[in-house]
């Protein structure tokens, strides 16, 4: 009986280690890798000798210039195969038995994005700094315009596949949930969609589009819209939506009532 649970506890042990060890790995496959190519600047260093060290910026056809080994094409490679790349050379041209290399990459100048939509600069912009987030690159083309959506949606590659997603920018900005916030991939594009609205008619004091915010309620969209007109009356409001197979209902809602994209609401003429 001693012998079995000893087993037992053992496999748990081996269980949870391997666990463990593997964990780590797995939350960084969801980071996308770079791969070096013109431009990106990386720091070289050799242990335990210093002068094989060297910080370079990749050449146009993505080489750099150690001491000893002279130019080595770096271009396509992570930063461990580029470290594999540079111990072989050093090792087969017998300058170093047992070389252990690093490669850091510094500044990213070979990979860019595409900022599109209701931003104040759209364009293409090159991601600068490694693991540089949405919330970063949003910044960079100035911002959200006035009249945007505080959603941004990403689309792009991540370990081969398309990937698609949405990042909420309050959430991010104001909540603090920083674990939303993802980091950019080369040729990522980042679209920032109007903010949805609805339409306000009848007798309100500026009828028209309006803003469509968070957790409004029917209350706040007719303030948005300045109130009623002296001869406007709260009773027999009607909102107009369409549903998810494009058909109209007609709703007479409460003044707490929370409104939709794309609502239309009529506020009526009182009758005394």
């Amino acid at each position: 009986m001693r012998t079995f649970i000893k087993c037992l506890l053992l496999l748990c042990f081996s269980v949870t280690t391997a666990f463990a060890q593997n964990a780590p790995a797995a939350a960084q496959g969801t980071r996308p890798e770079h791969l070096l190519g013109p431009g990106d600047v990386i720091r070289i260093s050799v242990y335990q000798n210093p002068d094989l060290g060297t910080e370079a910026r990749l050449s146009e056809n993505g080489q750099v210039t150690m001491p000893l080994i002279g130019a080595v094409n770096l271009d396509g490679l992570s930063s461990t195969a580029a470290e594999q790349k540079i111990a072989k050379a050093l090792k087969d041209g017998g300058f170093v038995l047992k070389p252990q290399v690093s490669v850091t990459l510094t500044q990213v100048r070979s990979a860019q994005i595409s900022i599109l939509g209701q931003v104040a600069k759209p364009g293409r912009y090159p991601i600068e700094t490694v693991n540089s987030k949405v919330s970063e690159m949003i910044a960079a083309a100035g911002g959200v315009a006035p009249g945007g959506s505080d959603i941004v949606s990403l689309s792009g590659t991540r370990n081969g596949k398309p990937v698609k997603m949405d990042i909420d920018l309050p959430a991010v900005m104001q909540a603090g949930k920083t674990e939303l916030d993802i980091v950019v991939a080369n040729n990522d594009i980042l679209y920032v969609d109007r903010a949805p609205s609805l339409y306000i008619y009848g007798e309100v004091q500026h009828p028209g589009v309006a803003r469509l915010e968070r957790g409004m309620t029917v209350l706040q969209a007719l303030a948005q819209a300045g109130g009623l007109t002296q001869r406007g009356t709260d009773r027999g409001l009607r909102i107009h939506r369409r549903d998810a197979n494009g058909q109209t209902r007609i709703i007479q809602p409460g003044m707490n009532d929370l409104v939709e994209r794309d609502d239309v609401i009529y506020v009526r003429e009182s009758l005394f």
